[in-house]
């Protein structure tokens, strides 16, 4: 049998500006914290990084064209855009004045930037870079497409966070980007200018991409090659604290000029355990890692146990990206992460489950993004959509599979009556991966990184089908069951 979806259903894919825009001449961007910290030579010695470089990415900066060509002929009706904070203003933007309110206890709960305010910012601003970025977002909405704006998809300003003076001198003596309430004040700025410049452009706006992972990778995880590198339980915390507060100025500050729906992508996982006596435990952590940060913008909740007002209500829409699941056990009496389970997995190679992992070995686990969805729909009163899903599949070996079931799980979710706008996969052509550089391939579209030729995997026929008909064929019904790749 056949599987359909809605007829407003949106299908398409999602991108970032630092891992898509440049590879051409006149994209590049070095005035951000990930450019100088994928460029600097200890982290290339040490590895934390590999050693590749943006400027020599997919060119989508001026290449754009010829992905919204692609994207429309695979039958794509959506796409999740973003603008880097530090190609707007690669200039600092403190000397702005505007109108901020802290509570009792220091924290920002206003920051009111009025029109005379983004005048000021506008002479600060690269304003050929606004118009170019209107000239790309313009061609894909005059297709008659729908449009969603991220604002934050990792990269800061350096004039706001220098990792390298972070790791060398500390954060107390350097810009320390969310670590710094000032950075919840310029994300507001930044999110009103954007707000007004983008408005008539945008669909559905989203202030920020996978906050959690920045959080956790910057300040705890620093061997995982994300800037600062500087371990602290502490910072992680307070960053923590300042995104939350940044989320919810910033969705304050796009509403002031627009009354397009606002939401928050987050990075989730299926986090589970097989042993009952500690899904107590697992299930803390699963509150805690997931659902803490969410919790403060829709309930106003905040980290510890205090409430606050001025975060509540601050969420339209969330955006779920979802790769694989973590799986806890117990080791000599702890609680431990279990190797040869979703993200622990050999890459390439098979998972204790029997199922193959990606390339990062990923374990292929598409049943976590059913019970994902249904988890997160019974907390939260808004609408959801996949912003994220994908796999780092060089040879296209099990894309196919991945994509039919993973999409098989968001269709029966939208049958059994949850609120589940689309789907974005990630994404369409490889990209830049970070710390991994061009290592990792997520794309449906091949991309030689020397000539910049696009070339269409085969998986790509296959979303090409499920979205220009909207619904998973009879004739591709059999790769919803991914056990038909496990080892036996």
């Amino acid at each position: 049998m056949s599987y359909k979806f809605p007829k407003d259903f949106l299908f398409g894919y999602s991108w970032s500006g630092f891992q898509f825009e440049m590879g051409l001449e006149g994209s590049e961007v070095p005035y951000s914290d990930w450019w100088v910290w994928v460029h600097d030579q200890e982290n290339i010695i040490a590895g934390l990084v590999s050693g590749d470089l943006p400027e020599n990415g997919p060119g989508y900066w001026h290449l754009y064209k010829q992905d919204h060509d692609i994207a429309e002929s695979l039958g794509m009706n959506a796409i999740r855009g973003c603008v880097e904070w530090a190609r707007i203003f690669p200039k600092p933007t403190f000397d702005v004045s505007v109108d901020v309110e802290r509570d009792e206890d220091d924290n920002i709960i206003r920051v009111d930037v009025p029109e005379p305010a983004i005048e000021k910012l506008e002479k600060i601003a690269d304003m050929e870079a606004v118009k170019h970025y209107r000239e790309i977002f313009a061609d894909w909405k005059e297709r008659g497409k729908t449009f969603i704006l991220n604002l934050y998809h990792w990269p800061l300003p350096l004039w706001l966070h220098d990792p390298i003076k972070v790791r060398k001198f500390g954060p107390d003596r350097a810009p320390s980007g969310w670590l710094d309430d000032r950075s919840v004040v310029e994300f507001a700025k930044f999110a009103a200018f954007i707000s007004y410049h983008f408005d008539d452009l945008v669909d559905m706006w989203s202030t920020m991409n996978e906050p959690n992972v920045v959080y956790q990778q910057g300040y705890i995880n620093f061997k995982s090659g994300f800037p600062p590198g500087y371990l602290s339980f502490e910072a992680s915390i307070k960053a923590a604290k300042n995104m939350i507060q940044a989320h919810a100025r910033a969705y304050d500050a796009i509403k002031a000029y627009s009354k397009k729906p606002v939401g928050l992508i987050y990075a989730f996982a299926w986090i589970e355990t097989f042993d009952e006596k500690l899904e107590e435990q697992v299930n803390n952590i699963k509150n805690q890692v997931l659902y803490a940060f969410i919790d403060a913008v829709y309930a106003g909740r905040t980290l510890g146990t205090e409430e606050r007002k001025d975060l509540k209500g601050r969420l339209d829409w969330i955006g779920v990206n979802y790769y694989s699941r973590h799986v806890f056990g117990e080791k000599d009496g702890k609680l431990t992460m279990l190797d040869g389970y979703g993200f622990n997995c050999p890459p390439g190679g098979y998972c204790r489950s029997g199922r193959p992992a990606s390339d990062f070995g990923w374990e292929i686990y598409p049943e976590g993004l059913g019970k994902l969805l249904r988890e997160i729909a019974s907390r939260y009163n808004v609408p959801l959509m996949v912003t994220e899903n994908g796999i780092a599949d060089e040879t296209d070996r099990y894309r196919s599979c991945y994509l039919v079931s993973h999409l098989y799980e968001v269709y029966k979710a939208v049958k059994d009556g949850l609120n589940v706008k689309g789907y974005l996969h990630w994404s369409l052509t490889d990209n830049y991966e970070w710390a991994q550089g061009f290592r990792k391939r997520f794309g449906l579209v091949y991309i030689d990184y020397n000539t910049k030729k696009r070339y269409l995997r085969p998986s790509a026929f296959i979303y090409k089908e499920i979205a220009k008909n909207k619904e998973i064929p009879e004739e591709l019904s059999h790769l919803t069951n991914i056990d038909a790749l496990a080892r036996k």
